[in-house]
């Protein structure tokens, strides 16, 4: 099949995981949003003749925590630079004995326990799209580019689990011992401080979102495990930053292969269809 021209790949970048090696022919864009500035500049280039545009989530130089991210104008700026897709990689603690530290997994759904964040656009404010909108949540992600990322993970050998609940806090602190306990109950399988509102947007703008989560520890319910620091954070995603970078540059140029048309529509028309307007 020929290559879709359709398709444009946002990727946004987590904590270490922002490098923009792995795009060639970078060109920087600066923009403002209706809701302010990104968290820095778009970098604009290719993975292996598919168009991307990598943001880092926390700035190039990590100056902002995860409350203080401005997801909306993150969101919006990738969309309106055309991106049909979000790839975005974020480091994570596991809740689970069987995710060890440098594996890969594929989260499907979250647990929010953030408290300080916008989760729409449609907030309210004069530069914001009139209306109210109650986007449906039951599948936070894209099933199909989850597929693509899981199939690219085993064929490279990555280790790698197909699902996971996401617990999101807001951060920026690690959380005690009794929350980690308590998330493990309620089935959450990692945590992290940034999954909670990037994907509720990424489904309020109609985009294909997927995310690769990378555990670093075992955040600190694990008894006779140290408890997670940010020096072993650091350690863990230097020695396997590469894992999240093979499974981009091998994923992109299959997403951009296939025929993304019905599924693209599908998530316009759920978000167009989410929004109540004022009655006039």
């Amino acid at each position: 099949m020929a290559s879709n021209s359709q398709v444009k790949i946002g990727i946004i970048g987590g904590s270490g995981l922002d490098d923009p090696d792995i795009l060639e022919g970078r060109t920087e864009r600066y923009v403002v949003t209706p809701f302010g500035k990104p968290s820095d500049a778009l970098i604009l280039g290719k993975i292996k003749n598919v168009e991307c545009v990598l943001l880092a989530r926390h700035g190039r130089q990590h100056t902002i925590m995860p409350t203080n991210v401005n997801y909306q104008a993150n969101i919006w700026a990738l969309k309106e630079e055309g991106c049909t897709h979000l790839l975005v990689t974020t480091a994570c603690g596991s809740l689970r004995e069987d995710i060890q530290p440098g594996d890969i997994v594929l989260i499907d759904q979250f647990i929010d326990r953030t408290t300080k964040r916008v989760q729409t656009f449609y907030d309210g404010q004069p530069t914001s799209p009139p209306g109210v909108c109650h986007i449906p949540m039951a599948e936070p992600f894209c099933n199909r580019t989850r597929e693509v990322l899981v199939e690219v993970a085993q064929g490279l050998g990555v280790k790698c689990h197909t699902r996971g609940t996401m617990m999101t806090i807001e951060g920026p602190r690690f959380s005690s011992r009794a929350e980690s306990l308590m998330f493990r109950q309620w089935g959450a399988d990692v945590i992290n401080m940034t999954t909670v509102p990037e994907v509720v947007l990424a489904k309020e703008a109609g985009l294909c979102y997927a995310s690769i989560a990378m555990a670093t520890d075992y955040d600190c319910w694990k008894e006779h495990e140290e408890a997670v620091c940010v020096d072993n954070v650091l350690k863990t995603m230097k020695e396997n930053a590469n894992k999240a970078s093979s499974i981009l540059l091998t994923a992109i140029p299959q997403i951009c292969q296939m025929d993304w048309e019905r599924t693209i529509n599908a998530q316009k028309l759920m978000s167009q269809s989410s929004v109540m307007l004022p009655k006039h």
